[in-house]
């Protein structure tokens, strides 16, 4: 007996949604000639995001063949890890910020006994913004270029941080959705995150200062010029210019990108662990998985510039 099976009926989805194959996670620019270390050994944790730096000793003397060192490799792997920095007390912290600029206070932070520095102790339950994808101080009129963060202590485990480049989050966008961000700007407002617990007259009394700001959705990275994706969950309210539901819809995808994990580089913290990260380049996150232990670091942001 002979007839024709009947056709398959597939479910129907939408492939706009889904990504096959390989990610394109370039470490720099195609034409960037690439980096000569001399006095820093680094071991890569990713292709092209995270570094670990060996036989630096940060509390010791930081000369400038070693302090442009520091910055070419930040600026080649936008996150550098280094283990045992026994010395690295506060004078020597802000030393090491100095090699990038001036130190930049985060208006929400307590603040430590030395200026510029701030202390962030938390036992998992306190509430803050750290287990969100985020890019420090976007809020701000010129963001911060980056943080140093210094582990004082940490649970025996869990409490990771993870880091997304910006610039793999953009490059992997498809060619449409490039041409339909390029040129937006959009609104960063720090209220609907750390005006939570603020009474409305407190709010008021610090938006004199800190008023919404707008960064374009695509920058070019300030010492690069490298295209990048600078939207983020907590600060990124809405985008100039578009309805409501279309800027919602919008922002909700780009937030997206920075949570795929081919994008990003994940550190356990030790004591006296240092991570030095280009806050224009990456997003991040902190995991907030060990409570009732405490979780005790050290921050310290450095000034950047107005974004284009």
């Amino acid at each position: 007996m002979t007839g024709t099976a009947p056709a398959l009926k597939r479910p129907t989805i939408d492939k706009t949604l889904f990504h096959f194959g390989r990610r394109q996670v370039d470490r720099t620019a195609p034409d960037t000639p690439p980096a000569v270390y001399r006095l820093l050994e680094l071991t890569p944790l990713t292709p092209h995001i995270g570094a670990r730096v060996a036989g630096v000793d940060l509390a010791g003397p930081l000369g400038p063949d070693l302090a442009a060192e520091l910055r070419a490799a930040l600026l080649e792997w936008k996150v550098l890890f280094l283990r045992d920095q026994h010395g690295l007390d506060h004078d020597a912290h802000r030393a090491l910020a100095a090699v990038w600029g001036e130190p930049e206070p985060n208006p929400f932070f307590p603040k430590g006994a030395s200026v510029g520095v701030s202390r962030l102790a938390k036992d998992g339950m306190a509430i803050g913004m750290e287990n969100i994808w985020h890019s420090d101080h976007s809020f701000m009129a010129a963001p911060a270029l980056g943080s140093i963060l210094r582990a004082i202590e940490v649970p025996d485990a869990g409490g990771d941080t993870i880091w997304a480049d910006m610039h793999a989050a953009y490059e992997n966008l498809s060619p449409d959705l490039k041409a339909r961000i390029e040129g937006l700007t959009a609104v960063h407002d720090w209220v609907p995150t750390w005006g939570i617990p603020m009474s409305d007259e407190q709010v008021l009394a610090l938006q004199a200062s800190l008023p919404p700001v707008e960064h374009p959705v695509v920058v070019r990275h300030p010492r690069t010029g490298r295209k990048l994706l600078y939207v983020n969950e907590p600060f990124t309210t809405r985008i100039v210019g578009l309805p409501e539901d279309e800027s919602r819809a919008l922002l909700d995808e780009l937030a997206l990108q920075a949570r795929i994990p081919e994008y990003q580089v994940r550190f356990r913290w030790q004591p006296d662990s240092v991570a030095i990260w280009d806050n224009i380049a990456t997003q991040h996150y902190a995991v907030n998985d060990y409570y009732p232990a405490r979780r005790v670091m050290e921050r310290i942001a450095i000034a950047g510039v107005p974004l284009a």
